[in-house]
């Protein structure tokens, strides 16, 4: 992936050079002019795109942000009202995600999200406990985890 986004840089500059152009716009377009290219050569080398992966990250920022939001309304929702109407617990999620720098990512996003935490990881790297602050159901909050962040962050790690 690296040695993609380098190459792509090269031709991007090298068309700026060549065109004795050194503005934005011809940079833009030497930048697509390298997609182009790289596009062509990923069919002989099998390698996955980088911009694939690029856009797997923006969207888990994308995600990230979205649920941060939604959350923040929450907890100040509970914060508000005059009768406190909450069912905090603790429960077991888990994950099919499998290296160590993946459970971490995942147990980091639930922790900044405002309402839940992260407790503990399991040895195996395959259970986390979370406490939430308002629990309805609590095989909907496993759901809505897998499908907004453990699916993401394994588009984002494993292209």
């Amino acid at each position: 992936m690296f040695l993609q986004i380098l190459l792509n840089l090269l031709i991007a500059f090298l068309w700026m050079f060549i065109n004795n152009d050194l503005s934005v716009s011809s940079f833009i377009l030497g930048y697509l002019l390298g997609v182009a290219i790289l596009l062509l050569l990923r069919r002989l080398r099998h390698t996955p795109f980088y911009l694939r992966r690029l856009w797997a990250v923006v969207k888990l920022l994308l995600i990230f942000v979205r649920e941060l939001t939604i959350s923040n309304f929450v907890v100040i929702g509970h914060i508000i009202r005059p009768k406190l109407a909450i069912r905090p617990g603790i429960f077991a999620y888990e994950t099919k995600l499998s290296s160590a720098w993946e459970v971490t990512l995942l147990s980091c996003l639930i922790c900044l999200t405002p309402g839940t935490l992260t407790l503990d990881v399991s040895a195996d790297n395959k259970i986390l406990y979370i406490h939430a602050i308002d629990i309805k159901d609590a095989e909907e909050m496993v759901l809505q985890i897998r499908r907004s962040f453990e699916q993401t962050i394994m588009e984002v790690t494993r292209g």
